[in-house]
């Protein structure tokens, strides 16, 4: 049965398990070119053996064969898109490229990504590839450039770097995957030539394009909260919003109307669909192809985003074969579509915006209609809200674990957010895409765009009262990578069981809960069997964490915790207990180690306190030179905050010890005790 449905009905699942499998290795090592050759020998190999089993009635050397080789595929894929990123040196040099996307205005600078082409590096233009993010100093000019101008500009480039603290946010790498290795700080005096081509690229028309739909909404009096809220909603331009109201909709559980998915090409698509309904019959034809166009034309515009393109090529997909007459199964439809986006960028797959919207679509695809079955009701008003409630909570199912993983939190009220504001946003996005329209005819888009205005200040304001609720969310809750592939397993068997009759053995499920519950029982024996020191690197929160097993401990001037402290303790269930430490020096003691924390040192404090560790913390510590032979340290750690001027360096340098380590420059520091 499992074999008929890989083969037949979902032959994308077989395809697109062992390529993911393989782009996940690529993860952890890069092989070689002798891996590949060598793996190319064994695959053609194999592929000759089981041409002498093709009589038989099941040839499973050609199976695993074939599995082995997509796994390879997926492997070489992601090598090659990381290989194809160039290496830069920390040095001054000029860069030439193009901006992929408008200036975006920060507090005293402006970011900007160069998409590089070229460099002159060590008196050689070379050809280079992979983009570099530009902090580029105030100018007035900045408001003029485009995407696809191109420039030269000296600078010298930093590796991104992430700060180290345990399971915090992979910036370095969530930027790789978008090409960008380096960052550099610009001024005007380090632009050499700047140029507007005389023809851009599509996808930087595409962003003119929104750019001049949202000057539209401007022109017609939308202005301030409500221009940005209508700009995320409508366009996934979610730049010109403020932090709080971003907090308002992850609090409310409603944060995916602003990320331009697959709910907008829904919303679309249909709305296209019954606006065309005179194309029947052998017109339909037509009807499929406007929607296309349209549909297309708006993925094009609101920057061609993976969960846009999931939905807007499931619906290709899906229409197609209804076009030929040929049923398409929903999940090999959205599969195919993964598949695609994979093939043109393999790291896609680690986008928290992929995984989200592909779980989600999943989840409805198999279990909305079992669920929704369940409760029925005669009038279309109850029945209208049950379909959404339906719909809400299937969705927020398959994306608990992931939400839980990533953002550690989950939104409680997201039931009666969603059956609130999702329809009415349903309707912001289909006016916002009337306005720049009907913009020529001042009348008819001045109307809509007040009606829009309007919708938009009722979403904020709903929105804001279901975040401000009681227990609206529930926060420092967190989840190992391992643990939430169990999760979102147990899940799903747990929903095929109950919801879909005979469909699967209760043994399935039973195992993937006996699974997730060893995984984290393993997690915590290690924990509680486990002592370290941790010196967080933490901005404006410097803080030394010494866990013995499931406590702890966290020694810092200030109550108030960092998110990286609170990351830490969501992920792995720690409990706190902080301490308040002063001006004088504090002496950990530990079973093996003695950790010394001070914002001030001398020979005298060394000699009685004798510690293995010493962690130097304040803005300017007071440090004396030491002349006098210590006893050899084990770590010197600088915290984050403190002054890692040139002196502070050579003073510390200037003491016997295994390691020296700044936290503020290198990262988090980490020890086992």
């Amino acid at each position: 049965m499992l074999q008929t449905v890989l083969h037949r009905e979902i032959p994308f699942l077989r395809i697109g398990i062992p390529i993911c499998t393989g782009i996940v290795c690529g993860y952890y090592f890069s092989p070689d070119i002798i891996f590949f050759i060598s793996a190319g020998i064994i695959m053609i190999a194999a592929f000759t053996l089981s041409r002498f089993y093709n009589r038989r009635l099941s040839n499973h050397v050609y199976g695993i064969t074939f599995t082995f080789t997509l796994t390879i595929a997926g492997l070489l894929l992601y090598t090659l898109e990381k290989s194809s990123l160039s290496t830069l040196l920390p040095e001054e040099t000029y860069f030439s490229g193009y901006i992929t996307d408008f200036p975006e205005e920060k507090e005293n600078t402006f970011k900007i990504t160069l998409r590089m082409d070229s460099g002159v590096i060590k008196g050689k233009r070379l050809p280079l590839k992979g983009s570099i993010l530009l902090y580029h100093k105030k100018d007035p000019a900045c408001h003029s450039w485009l995407p696809g101008d191109r420039m030269t500009v000296k600078c010298r480039p930093l590796a991104i770097a992430n700060r180290g603290n345990p399971y915090e946010f992979d910036y370095r790498f969530y930027m790789e995957n978008r090409d960008i290795k380096y960052y550099a700080f610009t001024d005007s005096s380090d632009i050499s030539n700047y140029l507007a081509p005389d023809r851009r690229k599509p996808a930087q028309s595409a962003l003119i394009i929104r750019q001049k739909i949202i000057d539209m909404f401007r022109a017609r009096g939308i202005e301030g909260d409500r221009l940005a809220l209508v700009a995320a909603i409508t366009l996934g331009q979610k730049n010109m919003l403020d932090p709080e109201q971003k907090q308002y909709f992850i609090k409310a559980g409603v944060m995916h109307i602003m990320a331009v998915s697959g709910l907008h090409a829904v919303i679309l698509s249909l709305f296209i669909f019954k606006l065309l309904f005179f194309l029947k019959g052998r017109l339909n034809i037509f009807r499929v192809l406007i929607t296309f166009l349209l549909l297309w034309s708006f993925a094009f515009v609101t920057g061609l985003t993976p969960s846009v393109l999931r939905a807007t090529l499931m619906f290709t997909f899906l229409q197609a074969g209804n076009i030929m007459k040929r049923p398409v199964n929903p999940i090999n439809s959205v599969l195919a579509s993964a598949f695609v986006l994979i093939l043109i960028r393999p790291s896609v797959i680690f986008d928290a915006g992929f995984l989200l919207s592909y779980s989600a679509v999943i989840f409805i695809i198999c279990f909305y209609r079992d669920f929704y079955l369940r409760l029925r009701f005669r009038h279309r008003l109850p029945d209208f809200i049950w379909q959404a409630a339906a719909v809400s909570i299937i969705a927020q199912t398959g994306t608990l674990a992931l939400t839980i993983m990533l953002f550690n939190r989950f939104p409680t009220w997201f039931i009666l957010s969603n059956i609130v504001i999702v329809p009415l946003s349903s309707v912001v996005i289909i006016i916002g895409c009337l306005v720049p329209l009907t913009f020529p005819l001042t009348f008819i888009s001045q109307t809509l765009a007040n009606l829009l205005d309007f919708l938009t200040g009722v979403t904020e304001y709903l929105t804001a009262r279901s975040a401000s609720l009681p227990l609206s969310t529930i926060d420092n809750i967190g989840l190992t990578t391992l643990q939430c592939i169990l999760f979102t397993l147990t899940i799903f068997l747990w929903l095929r069981y109950l919801l879909v009759k005979k469909s699967i053995q209760v043994r399935w499920p039973l195992s993937a809960l006996f699974l997730l519950i060893l995984a984290g029982t393993i997690t915590g024996i290690r924990t509680k069997r486990s002592e370290e020191l941790i010196v967080y690197n933490s901005p404006g929160y410097p803080s030394v964490g010494i866990r013995m097993g499931k406590t702890l401990n966290i020694y810092s001037d200030t109550l108030l915790r960092g998110p990286e402290v609170t990351r830490h303790c969501a992920t792995l269930g720690l409990t706190i207990k902080q301490n308040i430490i002063t001006n004088k020096p504090c002496l950990l003691k530990t079973e093996n180690n003695r950790a010394l924390i001070t914002n001030h040192l001398d020979f005298n404090l060394l000699s009685t306190c004798k510690p293995d560790i010493l962690i130097i913390r304040g803005g300017k510590p007071f440090l004396e030179k030491i002349s006098q032979p210590v006893e050899k340290l084990d770590a010197i750690i600088v915290a984050t905050g403190t002054n890692q001027g040139g002196q502070v360096s050579r003073l510390i340098r200037s003491i016997n010890a295994d390691t020296i380590h700044f936290a503020g420059k290198e990262g988090a520091f980490r020890m086992k005790l």
